[in-house]
């Protein structure tokens, strides 16, 4: 299992990046926002992003993750359960 912890976005210092995680588990990608995941990306799902139902500091990590496809982003709880399916079966668990 290949492990890499990455940021996304475009901050202009290293401290603010912390902010924008993105955990990297061999082919899965999760995004977060905070301490939160707001996306995911899988090869045999795509890219997954939820809707904002948070700040509007997380709606501009959103914009980051999609590039501002917001039409795409699926509602939480649909997003939700679409990630405890994925975590589930690659017999993972985010704390």
């Amino acid at each position: 299992m290949k492990i890499v912890i990455t940021n996304y976005g475009q901050y202009s210092s290293p401290g603010q990046g912390a902010h924008t995680i993105c955990l990297n588990i061999d082919d899965l990608q999760l995004f977060f926002s905070y301490d939160t995941i707001v996306a995911f990306n899988y090869p045999r799902m795509g890219l997954n992003v939820s809707k904002n139902v948070w700040s509007v500091t997380t709606g501009k990590h959103l914009n980051w993750i999609d590039y501002g496809a917001k039409d795409r982003r699926i509602p939480n709880n649909e997003f939700q359960m679409k990630l405890r399916i994925l975590l589930d079966k690659l017999d993972l668990e985010v704390g």
